[in-house]
């Protein structure tokens, strides 16, 4: 086979910027690994405060935002009621604006509740990083050290490939580890993301009704 001018320079500049990835790869996957355990611990942690409203519930407060007679009595409403303190925030600042237009209202609501929103997502944007680059850092880690192992193994140098092999080993169970466990709850929390979101919007509407009024 004929080689091609340069190939050796290229393939040994390729080979350079492989291995020099391996011990940055290893680092990040052992952060993904602890970001994952803590990850795990704060969704336990937030189970256990989870506010869980059901359809009763829900009703009598609507109803209750609604026929408000006076801006006070939805405030007190509104304070007296068993939701996220969060979403308390954002209905006690709407009523706030009860002096603005309707429309004024309406878009200092919305621009609220998107708030909210860009909160979430920037909780998930984490979570969601481990899940998608957590595998592939794995993947990553099981096949640079495979490229010298075999060479050693080439020379008879049985030692160096075993000790690749576990490197790769390890590495893949970390990386697919790390990814699993944050797909977990990127899944778990995205629901409860979305659940709070649907409550918001359907406490934003009472209570812009009843301002509207």
């Amino acid at each position: 086979m004929v080689a091609i001018p340069g190939s050796e320079f290229l393939t040994a500049a390729l080979n350079v910027v492989s291995q020099s990835l391996q011990i940055p790869v290893i680092i990040f996957l052992l952060i993904f690994a602890v970001f994952a355990v803590f990850a795990f611990g704060g969704l336990i942690s937030d189970y256990r405060t989870r506010i869980k409203l059901n359809r009763d519930y829900k009703e009598k407060l609507i109803f209750s935002l609604v026929n408000s007679k006076t801006v006070d009595e939805l405030k007190h409403a509104v304070d007296g009621s068993e939701i996220y303190n969060s979403q308390k925030e954002v209905l006690l600042k709407i009523a706030d604006a009860h002096s603005l237009s309707c429309e004024s209202r309406e878009s200092w609501a919305l621009n609220l509740i998107e708030e909210e929103e860009v909160v979430m997502a920037k909780s998930l944007e984490k979570i969601d990083i481990v899940t998608r680059i957590g595998p592939t850092l794995g993947l990553m880690g099981t096949l640079i050290p495979m490229g010298p192992g075999l060479a050693a193994l080439g020379n008879g140098d049985v030692s160096t490939l075993a000790a690749a092999i576990i490197v790769a080993f390890d590495t893949t169970v970390v990386g697919i580890g790390s990814g699993a466990v944050a797909y977990v709850i990127s899944k778990i929390r995205r629901r409860w993301y979305e659940e709070y979101s649907s409550n918001l919007q359907l406490f934003v509407n009472a209570v812009l009704e009843n301002l509207n009024d």
